[in-house]
């Protein structure tokens, strides 16, 4: 009897001991090697034993992440010394790695543990298009202005990428479109693009059967792996540090490359291939084929209910903040003309921005990623519905109710209170619900900034073109917004009493 209560005891207390344990946060970029390479850190420092770790996934480009890394939202992430040397640190060539640590200790961070694989920049074309145009090298494009260029957002904007390449080669394009990473594919294959950026490791190039264009001067420079960590992670967490050095030089371009093309071509889950890694090394794509998920797999996987309940909390969260805001801020839109236009005005204008320039904005105020700026950013999305329906629904109680309340004694505060509120709470709740239900899409972008939530799958999806994921994540946000809907609705019918006209006061007893 006593071995059971000790053994349940055990059992109450490890959720909180778990809780209590530091937590080590673990970046990746919107792509699928960065998605593998995180899930691989993140179980590796778990199994150290030391500490929490969890992966936050997609946050976006290398400018976040390295901002998310100096302000301590995460610890570590799998970087490359081109991208630490060219695009972070601002210098014309990759130094060895004690210069590059040179370097960043200014910014409080350090790299280490090469991982044994580089991955290079190269720009792509189909291999029957290249070959009919005879092009074989990144100089051959400079005769054929009219290709049409797609290029991911970062290429198009890093320093060491295509506007330094187009410098470098001359070439005469004069705009190249951006388009996502794993879209890009299919659009080359389909024949709407000619050329692609790509990665040396990219899983697809085979695929697709791509002519990959050798850089003859020689301008991209060496991306070997690394780990990029905040200075500090090494004393702080021991044993972490050491379980994270023996990946030191244990993935080799092959094995990236088999990685890559489990997670792209056979749609296995980022955290599966980085497991079947650690305990034995990665099964080629062809062996994993079983492992496909049908949808309902997708759907229902062991996230779920960890991404709606992360969903769930920007949402409440966020809807409750606008509605302590908003509800005061529409009563003074009533009651103050002058101040009415301002009001609504500045929600309005909130409402226009679009929530990536939003959620950048604030990222950049409070030196954070996360929930913080997640949920910020839909409370301030929030407000235009609440405001105006709350205004709304207070002008349109009639002057002689509120004369009579005030002939019959009750002050402006009492009248508000017992009158006006009471008779606008259906136009106000109808702007809640509305709010309700922006927030509930917006809040897909969350994952972006690493807060959760369904969009989570939604971006890791696109970064393998995966279907089936992208489903797994707008199906249940959709279905969650439906549910807010009827949930708003109940409300209505159940705790609000008919107003004049409502079909419901004529019905008997």
């Amino acid at each position: 009897m006593k071995h059971c209560l000790l053994h349940l005891l055990a059992l109450l207390l490890t959720p909180a001991l778990s809780l209590a344990q530091p937590t080590v946060n673990v970046g990746s970029k919107r792509f699928t090697e960065s998605y593998i390479l995180a899930e691989a850190l993140t179980i590796t420092v778990n199994h150290a034993g030391e500490a929490r770790a969890v992966h936050r996934p997609g946050l976006g480009n290398t400018a976040i992440l390295f901002a998310a890394l100096k302000s301590g939202s995460i610890e570590l992430y799998a970087e490359y010394t081109g991208t630490i040397a060219f695009e972070l640190l601002g210098l014309t060539a990759v130094p060895d790695l004690a210069q590059l640590n040179h370097e960043l200790a200014r910014h409080g961070l350090a790299a280490g543990v090469p991982l044994g694989f580089s991955n290079s920049y190269a720009l792509a074309m189909l291999e029957s298009r290249a070959a009919e145009l005879g092009i074989t090298h990144v100089s051959d494009l400079a005769a054929h202005p009219r290709l049409i260029v797609a290029l991911s957002q970062e290429f198009l904007n890093r320093k060491d990428g295509w506007p330094a390449l187009k410098r470098a080669y001359r070439l005469p394009f004069p705009e190249a479109r951006g388009l996502d990473h794993g879209l890009a594919y299919e659009a080359l294959a389909g024949g709407r693009v000619d050329v692609m950026d790509v990665y040396s490791t990219d899983a697809k190039i085979v695929r697709y059967r791509l002519r990959v264009l050798r850089d003859d001067r020689k301008f991209f420079p060496a991306y070997d792996a690394v780990l990029l960590y905040r200075a500090g992670f090494p004393a702080v967490f021991p044993r972490s540090w050491r379980a994270l050095q023996d990946l030191q030089g244990r993935i080799s371009e092959e094995k990236m490359t088999a990685m890559n093309a489990a997670a792209e071509l056979s749609a296995v889950p980022f955290a599966t291939i980085a497991q079947d890694f650690l305990a034995a090394g990665p099964a080629s794509a062809a062996a994993m084929q079983r492992e496909r998920r049908s949808f309902l797999q997708a759907l229902f996987g062991p996230d779920f209910w960890g991404l709606t309940g992360q969903h769930l909390v920007l949402v409440l969260v966020a809807l409750a903040l606008g509605v302590a805001l908003g509800v005061p801020l529409g009563i003074w839109a009533n009651r103050a003309p002058r101040a009415r236009g301002w009001i609504l005005g500045g929600a309005g204008v909130l409402q226009t921005v679009p929530a990536l320039a939003l959620l950048a904005f604030l990222i950049a105020a409070l030196d954070r990623i996360g929930t913080v700026p997640a949920i910020l950013a839909l409370f301030l999305y929030s407000l235009l519905p609440i405001i105006r329906n709350t205004e709304s629904g207070l002008a349109g109680v009639p002057r002689s109710l509120k004369d009579a309340a005030l002939a019959l004694g009750l002050d402006r505060g009492a009248t508000l209170r017992l009158i006006e509120l009471p008779l606008a709470a259906r136009t106000m709740l109808a702007g809640i619900k509305t709010a309700a239900v922006i927030s509930i899409g917006t809040a897909t972008i969350a994952a972006f900034v690493g807060a959760g939530g369904y969009g989570e799958r939604i971006v890791a999806g696109l970064a393998v073109n995966d279907h089936v994921l992208l489903l797994a994540g707008a199906v249940p946000a959709a279905a969650m917004a439906i549910a807010a809907e009827g949930v708003f609705s109940a409300l209505d019918r159940l705790l609000l009493p008919p107003g004049p006209g409502d079909h419901r006061a004529s019905r008997p007893g």
